[in-house]
C-alpha cells in the first residue's frame, strides 16, 4: 500500500497471529497488538499459558481464539493457520517468537539438543513463513531473532545457528514474497524474561557485566521490544523488507 501522506505507527484493525506468544516477548507481542487495536491469535504448546494469554487479549477488546500450536508438526502449523483464518477472516501480521535453547558447548552438546534448537528456531519459522504465507494475500511477517546471530556466545552453538538461519531466511522470504507480504526481523539483545533466568536479576554479577558493557546501562523490557514489532507490522515501514532491526540497547556496538 503506497501513502501520500506519513505513514502511521498503527495496528489498529489489523489481524495478527503471534507464535510463540503466550508467555516472555512474544507476550508482550500479543498484547501490544491488541493494545493498539488488532485481533490476535497467540499460541505456544503451552495449552493453559494460551488460555491465560487469550482471557488476557480478550480484556483489551481483541477477537481472539484459544490454539496450541507446535511448530516442530506441519499439521499443527497448518490447523493453526486454518483457525486463525476462521476466527480473524484474514491473517495480516505473523510474528514468529517460539524459542529453545539448549546450554551445552560445541563439544558436550548431544544431537538431540541440537536437533530441538533447530527444529523449533528456524524450521520451524520457515514452516511458519510458509503455511502462512500461502495463506496471505498481503500483510507483514516479523521474526524474532536475536544479536546472537552475530555474535559468539558460549554454549549455545545451537541457538546461534539457528538465529543466524533465521535473518537469511528473513531475507530469502522477503524477496520471494514480496511486495505483497513484507518480511523483517527484529533481533533483541539482552531481555529480562522467563527464558533469560535468573543470570538477569539485579545484582547478578552477569547482569552488572551487562549493564557496564550496554550503552543504556540496563538490559530491555519484553514490552520495549513489541514497540519495534508493532513497528514493522505497521505502515510506517511499509518500505522496509528484508531487514533486521537490532533492539539491544547498543550492546553491539560497544562490543566492536
Amino acid at each position: 500500500m503506497v501513502s501520500e501522506s506519513t505513514p502511521a505507527v498503527s495496528v489498529e484493525d489489523r489481524s495478527a497471529v503471534v507464535i510463540g506468544g503466550s508467555s516472555g516477548i512474544g507476550r508482550a507481542i500479543a498484547l501490544a497488538f491488541a493494545e493498539g487495536g488488532a485481533d490476535v491469535v497467540a499460541t505456544s504448546r503451552s495449552e493453559n499459558r494460551v488460555e491465560q494469554v487469550t482471557g488476557e487479549l480478550r480484556e483489551r477488546g481483541a477477537t481472539t481464539t484459544a490454539v496450541t500450536c507446535d511448530v516442530t508438526d506441519r499439521e499443527s502449523v497448518e490447523e493453526l493457520c486454518a483457525v486463525a483464518e476462521e476466527t480473524l477472516d484474514t491473517v495480516d501480521v505473523l510474528v514468529n517468537s517460539a524459542g529453545s535453547v539448549a546450554q551445552s558447548s560445541v563439544t558436550e552438546m548431544s544431537e538431540t539438543e541440537w536437533d530441538r534448537d533447530i527444529a523449533v528456531d528456524l524450521t520451524g519459522v520457515f514452516r511458519a513463513c510458509q503455511v502462512f504465507g500461502r495463506a496471505m494475500t498481503e500483510g507483514s511477517i516479523v521474526n524474532i531473532s536475536s544479536m546472537s546471530a552475530g555474535q559468539a556466545r558460549e554454549e549455545r552453538p545451537a541457538y546461534c545457528a539457528a538465529k543466524a538461519g533465521v535473518e537469511g531466511l528473513t531475507r530469502a522470504a522477503a524477496a520471494d514474497l514480496g511486495p505483497e507480504i513484507r518480511v523483517n526481523a527484529v533481533a533483541p539483545g539482552f531481555v529480562k524474561t522467563e527464558m533469560a533466568g535468573p543470570k538477569l536479576d539485579d545484582g547478578s554479577a552477569f547482569r552488572e557485566t551487562v549493564d557496564e558493557r550496554t550503552p543504556m546501562e540496563r538490559v530491555a523490557t519484553p514490552e520495549e521490544v513489541a514497540g519495534s514489532v508493532v513497528y514493522l507490522a505497521s505502515d510506517a515501514a511499509s518500505f522496509t523488507t528484508g531487514e533486521v532491526l537490532t533492539v539491544d540497547g547498543g550492546y553491539d556496538v560497544s562490543a566492536q
